[in-house]
């Protein structure tokens, strides 16, 4: 019912993985149904898909019985005989020890991610220190950060430092870093900006049982009275298949939004006439609205009453939920530096890469080779506009 995660940082210690669980209708395990007496040559498939086009509950029909099939048995295991079955019964016995084996694993792994963590935390505190100008980097950690880096002219480096010298710590260090997660950035809006510039500093603690805090740090703004703004993951009690803790649900807390400044809502006018005397008067409604914040106000988990739409709809939007949390607790905090740098983005392409796959067709270069100029001129347009994007999430974004 846990995802396991498609790529791992090694230089970190592994964290619970958990998503919520999907109800997939069809189990990528059940047996694929057939019908002996037609040929795949001979069936129509256009026409069976305008069918299914065009008759949607009876997709959803059909998708409600194969789903009924997952988890029953073929009848093959009860046919054995019967010393036969009793091996299998014994294999499940073995299993059995095999799975309390991966939650004990699982455990000890969640202890170690906790010890680490320890050990990074006096590096995230000398980190916010510096961010926010309450103290400067060593010479010895200047000089390890500019090992990689081109040495600047002396001269440029002076007239910069005294034309800046007033300037304390690293303004907007945590907005231009979350501009740069594309999973955030995607959830931060213009009107949003204006309250992240006064993020100050971005947490993590776990919980006594399994689970963890993300802390947002405020100084004071215009927007709302929170110091702090947190949002908490659970897991569930039982552990998932392999162990993994199951990820139950997530808790946000309340901001308190000073006067007309709430950042989930907008106010929408519209005007009305009266009938009888034809005056007219404008009526204000307030709408939900698109908002990095509504992050601190999460979905719920499905309920009975839910039809199987809606809580699809709802499961869909917890894993992705979830996932942000993760983003923000697995690489946001620990790498942040290379997040406002823009560096981290290199990795992200990398790996986005060798998913995709590392080889080629060797007719694909050659087609390529003849038809450049062509493609340049069909994706010069969209070139202008998917590259800037990429080109504005690897610098350090400040206004």
């Amino acid at each position: 019912m846990s995802e396991i995660p498609k790529k791992q940082n090694l230089q970190t210690a592994p964290t619970p993985q958990n998503t919520p669980a999907n109800n997939a209708p069809i189990s990528s395990h059940a047996q694929q149904p057939g019908v002996g007496t037609i040929k795949e040559e001979e069936f129509d498939r256009a026409a069976a898909a305008s069918i299914f086009a065009q008759n949607p509950k009876l997709v959803q029909m059909i998708q409600g019985k194969l789903g009924s099939l997952v988890g029953r048995s073929s009848g093959y295991v009860e046919s054995l005989p019967a010393p036969v079955r009793r091996r299998v019964a014994g294999l499940k016995g073995v299993q059995k020890e095999h799975s309390k084996l991966e939650a004990q694993f699982q455990e000890e792994v969640l202890e170690l991610e906790k010890k680490y963590f320890a050990k990074f935390t006096p590096l995230y505190q000398k980190r916010a220190q510096i961010v926010n100008g309450a103290a400067e980097p060593t010479a010895e950690e200047i000089k390890a950060g500019e090992e990689d880096e081109e040495q600047q002219d002396a001269t440029e480096s002076a007239e910069k430092e005294e034309a800046t010298s007033d300037v304390k710590g690293i303004p907007e260090f945590w907005l231009s870093a979350m501009k740069n997660q594309i999973s955030l950035a995607e959830m931060i809006t213009d009107r949003d900006e204006a309250a992240l510039k006064d993020l100050v500093d971005i947490q993590m603690e776990y919980l006594d049982k399994p689970g963890f805090r993300l802390i947002f740090h405020f100084a004071e703004n215009e927007f709302f009275t929170n110091k702090t703004i947190s949002k908490t993951y659970f897991y569930q009690n039982e552990s998932g298949y392999g162990g993994d803790f199951i990820y139950d649900h997530a808790e946000g807390e309340k901001i308190d939004w000073k006067e007309g400044k709430d950042l989930t809502v907008r106010v929408e006018s519209k005007k009305q006439r009266n009938k009888n005397t034809k005056q007219t008067r404008v009526v204000k409604k307030t709408v939900p609205t698109e908002s990095f914040f509504n992050f601190f106000n999460p979905p719920k988990v499905p309920t009975d009453e839910d039809d199987d739409d809606a809580a699809s709809d709802i499961e869909e939007r917890l894993e992705l939920d979830y996932q942000l949390g993760e983003d923000i607790k697995e690489k946001l905090i620990p790498r942040a530096i290379d997040w406002f740098t823009g560096e981290a983005l290199q990795f992200e392409e990398i790996e986005d890469d060798m998913e995709e796959g590392d080889f080629e067709d060797e007719d694909d270069e050659e087609d390529d080779d003849l038809s450049e100029d062509h493609d340049d001129e069909e994706e010069s347009d969209d070139d202008d506009d998917a590259a800037k994007p990429k080109q504005e999430a690897a610098e350090c974004k400040q206004s």
